[in-house]
């Protein structure tokens, strides 16, 4: 490998560390006294993302660009926090240490089993009783019932469906694009498959979820699986009017759901016009409004600003934050890291030939894609606010690990592209 190879490679973790030592050195400098176990977690951020990336590039692990923007995403989440309040800072540093972990092991866990396509009717059972559970055991917060606590540990059983939703409509589109004789299931299995490849069938499957997702209350979760749905199924189902009667269904659902659920009416009219009422239904998102224009173009500096007037800042509205610090610009730059990952998620998906490993990639980009969308549209008034995380960046254990589980799974898709197998030409 010669000199200006190897400077290439090492390159973006370069750039990656400097920033750290730079926004890290500044929360130092903020924290009065001076606190060194600041400097300690952001020496083992360093370290873990150093070790990490080298990992991936001495072990040709696929794509060396996913791992460096999710952790820089990351790092940018964890000093946010650790500004708004300390104990949020240093459990997003061992949540991170967690699904760094765990996305090294579901890159040798995806790469190791074989036929994932075959599991369709797992992937069915696990939905069903993850939202049976959540029905059962689940915990109501704010009016949600989505959480899950088992002996003091919590979890969103939505963020786990997420991937596994993927993988059902993935194992679908195989079945469809598979002839008979290549399709391998037992023959107790074979009638079972031939009712799962009617398209109303998987729609009513499909339709199922969102129905579950929606009695919880989760509109925004709900939102994202439905329009990951719909964005495979254009490119996917050859009989187009099925399309536009979904796209009619959604509307219905959605006039439906303004008429006979509170919260939706709530949230749509707070986005019309969140001033009629700025003290009580409109104060979240007014406030964040406030807290973006405080900022400016380069905002008011780490530490110097006022997040703290924004409910639910560290969760929701943590791009408010990074806004009235960082500035415009500093907003723009997360915005710009979210459109480079979805371009490596795509350039990813169209160089994979065999279906089922092109539509998990595709919906797994999709999602963290719509995600930032809905979320960033949300604050900034754009779009009604639905309630879902910044991937990376807001605070939460469930959402993190779920996004390193998903972005692993990528890391191993993306395996192939290097190896040369099952790559397809773009324009094939």
């Amino acid at each position: 490998m010669n000199i200006y190879n190897r400077f290439k490679i090492r390159r973006p973790i370069y750039i990656l560390i400097i920033i750290n030592l730079l926004f890290f050195g500044l929360l130092y400098l903020y924290v009065q006294p001076l606190d060194y176990s600041i400097l300690a977690a952001g020496g083992g951020v360093i370290g873990l993302m150093l070790v990490s990336y080298v990992v991936i590039v001495k072990r040709q692990m696929g794509d060396q660009y996913i791992f460096l923007i999710i952790s820089m995403l990351t790092s940018l989440g964890i000093i946010m926090l650790y500004r708004l309040n300390p104990s949020y800072g240093f459990k997003q540093i061992k949540i991170y240490g967690l699904g760094v972990i765990l996305y090294f092991l579901s890159y040798i866990f995806f790469r190791l089993i074989k036929n994932w396509d075959r599991y369709i009717f797992f992937y069915i059972g696990f939905n069903i009783l993850l939202f049976l559970a959540t029905f059962a055991f689940g915990t109501n917060i704010k009016g949600a019932t989505n959480w899950i606590n088992i002996a003091g540990f919590s979890f969103q059983p939505a963020e786990v469906i997420k991937i596994s939703f993927v993988f059902f409509i993935a194992s679908y589109y195989k079945l469809r694009l598979s002839s008979d004789e290549e399709v391998v299931l037992s023959k107790q299995l074979d009638k079972y498959k031939a009712k799962i490849k009617n398209v109303y069938v998987f729609l009513g499957l499909v339709y199922m979820h969102i129905f579950f997702l929606l009695l919880q209350r989760e509109l925004g979760i709900s939102m994202l699986f439905y329009i990951v749905f719909l964005s495979i199924f254009y490119i996917y189902e050859e009989d187009q009017k099925l399309i536009f009667y979904n796209l009619g269904l959604a509307v219905i659902i959605a006039i439906l759901s303004y008429f006979t659920m509170s919260h939706v009416e709530v949230r749509l009219t707070t986005w019309i016009n969140p001033w009629k009422d700025i003290s009580g239904r409109g104060y979240q998102i007014t406030q964040s409004l406030f807290a973006i224009a405080a900022g400016g173009f380069f905002g008011t500096g780490l530490g110097l600003g006022n997040p703290e007037y924004i409910p639910e800042v560290h969760t929701d509205f943590i791009f408010s934050a990074i806004c009235e610090e960082m500035g415009v610009f500093g907003g723009m730059a997360v915005v710009l890291l979210y459109f480079i990952l979805t371009y490596r998620g795509f350039k990813i998906a169209l160089t994979i030939k065999e279906p089922f490993k092109k539509i998990v990639a595709l919906g797994i980009t999709l999602i963290y894609g719509y995600q930032t969308f809905i979320i960033v549209g949300g604050v900034i008034k754009l779009i009604p606010l639905t309630g879902v995380t910044l991937p990376f960046v807001s605070y939460g254990g469930t959402s993190l690990i779920s996004a390193f589980i998903s972005f692993g799974i990528l890391q191993a898709i993306s395996k192939k592209t290097l190896e040369g197998e099952e790559v397809a030409l773009i324009g094939e």
